[in-house]
């Protein structure tokens, strides 16, 4: 390999030049399913009625912001029509349906949206595989567990034909449970033209026009590709073209080191490539927890065919044409002097992700987008140009930038129908959690260390910090992967748990017993008490939280005093 590059978490569109510039974690492409995606069970539909929104406690004052856009209808063809079919407006869908809302879901190209068709569900497919045959080819872990086995290959078609088979199940499985449960799905862009009133069709065919007592906008994102970069989608490519796997390059460089990159890392190295990380901070992983960081990166970067350029801007880059390799121009991320040229095989723009929401007809009810993102309030509810609320209009998941993942999009659109039908309701987004799928895993929910030491100097309050080692639990020791650490940062006055950062693995799978927990607003002196299955992963959390010191009330008075 010829340089090093870094890489940065990539985030939401910048203001600058790369999407990684902001350090916001809004690159996170993972999914919320419900489990009829899988189809699993059919929810039957609620006798209950309407409930007219409760507005107590509320302070933002609603304007109806119509201007010359008409009044809203009297009468509606439906209760709820939902912008947008990916993760968020299904699940949005599912629980409308489930509460007793008339419902219909636009969707202008496939049912299933990013996460879907070119996100977290063709990748688990490439992660599942790059697991696989990094287990393989390791003979140390093989004859540690007594095993032989010949050497590793794999079928690149074979690969690339297992994501999209379970991209197209999945699809599939998520019309069915919509149809199934009486959702109309309407096809064609949906834009909305004023007041409660949307709207949709395809290109070259007359638009239909639709009502509804409620909207939710839910149109997702779309990679973000910074200026001077020409993707040509087979040598220069986003994560979109990368998933379809058409080629394995000996050589890739990758732009921006969030998780897109870092997964995509794991993908190419297990097949043989080498990668490039490129980079515009001074670190890699800048948005982890620095001490989580700087343990990924010995485990998954430096024993791999991994370099790396930190602090640098990938300013100019040209696919591969008449004989020559993929160009890429790297520039002082200070300094902006010129710093090497690159020549590779391929590279992947893995630099955040922009909203989608071009076209919505957002200023048919004077809604001015802020960096492309529509703006809304803790509630989800759209705001519009003069600070007011717009009546009835609801945007979630990646469109409004609060979480770019799609559990969140998923959870906010639950949020939403839980308020249109009654039910006072607003997310904690410290609750929700996000992970990386790379070998071992990294899971992660509320805040890192340096965020929460921040907290603690701002409100007055001290924190702790306690670590756990995979290498103290049996089952990790069972499948010889003792590498990892758990770490919980929290209040020793109250036992408040303000976030719990995990590598090792299965990660991804352990941090929900901490995300609920924070969810729920359990303490440690209480979720300390909880029963773990011996011997499991589970374990892992367990002894995290027992070993965290909770002040008793006898200190505390000690300590005031």
């Amino acid at each position: 390999m010829h340089s090093t590059l870094s890489f940065s978490r990539a985030t939401t569109v910048p203001t600058t030049n790369y999407a990684f510039h902001s350090q916001s974690p809004i690159n996170l492409r993972f999914c919320g399913l419900r489990r009829e995606a899988f189809g699993i069970s059919i929810l039957t539909r609620s006798s209950s009625g309407r409930v007219r929104l409760s507005t107590r406690g509320r302070s933002k004052r609603i304007s109806a912001s119509t201007g010359n856009n008409g009044t809203p209808p009297k009468s509606f063809d439906y209760d709820l029509i939902i912008i947008g079919a990916g993760v968020g407006g299904h699940g949005a869908a599912l629980h409308a349906v489930e509460k007793g809302l008339k419902t219909a879901i636009i969707e202008g190209d496939v049912v299933g949206g990013t996460c879907v068709n070119r996100g977290c569900v063709p990748s688990k497919a490439l992660l599942a595989v790059s697991g696989r045959m990094r287990e393989l080819q390791s003979e140390h872990h093989m004859k540690a567990l007594g095993l032989q086995v010949s050497a590793a290959g794999y079928d690149r078609q074979g690969v690339a034909g297992h994501a999209n088979n379970l991209a197209s199940e999945i699809r599939s499985n998520l019309t069915n449970s919509m149809k199934a449960l009486g959702v109309d799905i309407l096809t064609g862009f949906g834009t909305i033209v004023g007041p409660q009133k949307v709207k949709y069709g395809k290109v070259g065919f007359t638009d239909n026009v639709v009502t509804a007592k409620d909207i939710i906008i839910a149109t997702g994102s779309v990679p973000f590709v910074p200026k001077g970069i020409e993707v040509d989608g087979k040598t220069v490519i986003t994560s979109d073209h990368a998933l379809k796997l058409e080629f394995v390059p000996d050589w890739i460089a990758i732009v921006g080191s969030g998780y897109i990159g870092l997964e995509f890392s794991d993908v190419y190295t297990a097949l043989g490539s080498e990668v490039t990380f490129i980079e515009a901070l001074d670190q890699l992983m800048p948005g982890f927890d620095p001490e989580i960081s700087k343990l990924a990166q010995r485990v998954l970067i430096n024993p791999r065919k991994i370099d790396y350029h930190t602090g640098v801007f990938a300013t100019k880059i040209t696919p591969a044409r008449d004989g020559k390799p993929v160009i890429i121009e790297l520039t002082d991320a200070k300094t902006k002097e010129h710093k090497d040229t690159l020549e590779v095989d391929a590279a992947l723009i893995a630099t955040g992700r922009a909203p989608f929401t071009n076209g919505l007809g957002l200023e048919n009810i004077n809604v001015v987008t802020q960096r492309g993102f529509v703006p809304v309030d803790e509630r989800m509810r759209v705001i519009d140009a003069n600070g007011n609320l717009v009546p009835h209009l609801y945007c979630i998941g990646d469109a409004n930038g609060k979480m770019m993942l799609a559990h969140a999009a998923s959870a906010q659109g639950i949020s939403v129908v839980e308020q249109v039908t009654g039910r006072d309701h607003v997310l904690n987004h410290l609750s929700v959690p996000a992970a990386c799928f790379t070998h071992p895993e990294i899971s992660m929910v509320g805040l890192t260390e340096p965020q929460a030491r921040e907290k603690a100097v701002k409100e007055g309050f001290e924190i702790s910090v306690a670590k756990t080692s995979f290498k103290a639990n049996t089952k990790a020791l069972a499948e010889n992967e003792g590498e990892g650490l758990a770490k919980l940062i929290y209040r020793p006055d109250n036992g408040e748990i303000l976030g719990v950062h995990i590598f090792g693995l299965h990660a991804a799978d352990l941090i929900h017993e901490a995300s609920n927990a924070i969810a729920l607003g359990t303490r440690i002196q209480d979720i300390k008490f909880a029963v773990h299955a011996h011997p499991t992963l589970s374990e892992v959390l367990d002894e995290l939280f027992k070993s965290a010191k909770v002040l008793d009330m006898k200190t505390l008075r000690k300590m005031k005093s």
